[in-house]
């Protein structure tokens, strides 16, 4: 293979688009910066789970599921999120707040949708507050 080859190669490999899923997590982490929220993690994940987006609102954590859809044919990205994905999500934040000795600290769970059809530049993007209740937790969260 020519060294021209093999740049071309690298060149094509880096402009290749991103994934849906990666496109959308950037794209709420955006929508929610503009909102005045400061986020603290990405991708957080451990042996019980993983959270999309960790983020500060005011003096409140914030647990950000995010869900990108094309279209909503198979229903509204937000009712993906269903008890036992809630029951995950719950887990892994208590876990979080935990380890980061957040305890203290009132927590929120939250999702933020995005819808990205084929083709448009921009996302329309729904941001649910308080979108579900914690599990399993007693009074971890308010």
């Amino acid at each position: 293979m020519s060294i021209h080859q093999q740049v071309r190669d690298w060149w094509h490999a880096r402009r290749k688009p991103k994934p849906l899923g990666v496109r959308g997590e950037a794209a709420a982490a955006r929508f929610l910066k503009q909102k005045g929220y400061v986020i603290v993690g990405r991708s957080e994940r451990d042996r019980i789970g993983g959270i999309d987006l960790v983020a500060v609102d005011g003096r409140t954590v914030v647990f950000v599921e995010v869900k990108t859809r094309r279209h909503h044919d198979a229903g509204r990205p937000v009712e993906a999120v269903d008890s036992d994905k809630q029951r995950r999500i719950t887990r892994t934040s208590l876990s979080y707040l935990r380890r980061h000795d957040l305890l203290e600290n009132a927590a929120r769970l939250d999702i933020v949708a995005v819808t990205w059809p084929d083709g448009q530049r921009m996302p329309t993007i729904e941001h649910c507050r308080d979108a579900f209740e914690p599990t399993d937790t007693g009074q971890m969260f308010s």
